[in-house]
């Protein structure tokens, strides 16, 4: 046996793998925009099973009740066209499952636009350093005043978390 030769080229190893992965973001993007919705998240992992491509779809604007968000019929239609894009273009350089979903009833809050748009929605929320003696609050949200979530707790005290603070938000579902 003899020594194999070991090439590493620096910057041209990032390229060569998000390069594939942005065509599929490009495709999803525009499959999810024909159809009403729009790209909320899209992750590529390896998994026990095989590689699994996953794309996150969300219908823009005000939508706060399950019935605007994001139907099965939607994921459907939408794993469908980019499947069959996918297998004409064949971007990616290996075998892959594609899942498409949405952020589901209990999505996390990412942006500061979430906290605008899901006001009254029950939220659970996390902060980094105490504010209010606490760093853990539930209740409902009341809105963003520039850098800051204007949270109620259900006793009705009004709580004023800066962004900077969240380190992690999601709604709660209520029935």
């Amino acid at each position: 046996m003899g020594l194999c030769p070991l090439f590493l080229f620096e910057g041209e190893q990032e390229t060569v793998a998000t390069q594939p992965l942005e065509q599929v973001r490009a495709i999803a993007e525009r499959v999810a925009a024909s159809r009403g919705l729009e790209l909320w998240d899209l992750l590529s992992r390896r998994e026990a099973t095989g590689h699994v491509i996953r794309v996150v779809l969300d219908r823009p604007g005000p939508s706060a009740t399950p019935e605007e968000s994001v139907s099965i019929e939607d994921c459907a239609e939408v794993n469908r066209e980019i499947s069959t894009i996918l297998d004409v273009e064949d971007p990616l350089p290996f075998a892959y499952t594609l899942e498409v979903s949405s952020p589901g009833l209990d999505r996390p809050l990412r942006q500061p636009e979430d906290y605008r748009r899901f006001v009254g929605r029950f939220a659970k929320i996390v902060v980094r350093e105490p504010v209010d003696n606490q760093k853990a609050f539930e209740g409902r949200l009341r809105g963003l005043d520039e850098d800051t979530v204007l949270f109620e707790a259900p006793n009705g005290r009004l709580h004023r978390l800066p962004l900077r603070l969240i380190t992690r938000a999601r709604l709660e579902v209520e029935f």
